[in-house]
């Protein structure tokens, strides 16, 4: 499974040359996170609300082609690899179909209680599958 994100790019989020800042694709690649979560049965909110949350811990991006001011840019998000512990989300920028940067996050499962990791196949077994069945293989 795979989740698109449509969003046409701000002025704000330019830079003095007119390009979109590398600080913007983070922010870009969180929306398509929520997106793809909401799209496995949950939102973001329901699963603080159920005592789990998704801390990042490591972040990454390759810009390829810069992107500009009114740009309609598409951002894929499908997961690379889940276990009980952490996730990891790859992101692909699109400007019509050419690839302008792609990137990978990675989160824990951990209790908002204590922020310790916790074992989100025993919390939510369902959610767990949903994402498990997402998982690209190979990407």
């Amino acid at each position: 499974m795979k989740c698109e994100v449509h969003i046409k790019a701000r002025y704000a989020e330019t830079d003095q040359m007119g390009i979109i800042h590398h600080s913007v694709y983070p922010v870009w690649f969180e929306a398509a996170r929520t997106e793809f979560i909401k799209s496995a049965g949950i939102t973001y909110t329901q699963l603080e609300k159920s005592g789990v949350m998704l801390p990042l811990s490591e972040m990454s991006c390759k810009y390829i082609n810069p992107l500009h001011y009114e740009d309609d840019v598409i951002i894929e998000v499908t997961i690379k690899k889940v276990s009980y512990a952490k996730i990891i989300f790859g992101y692909r920028v699109f400007l019509d179909d050419k690839l302008m940067a792609e990137g990978s996050t990675t989160h824990g499962f951990v209790s908002s209680e204590s922020f310790k990791p916790v074992n989100i196949k025993k919390i939510m077994p369902q959610f767990y599958e949903k994402l498990k069945e997402s998982e690209c293989i190979n990407q």
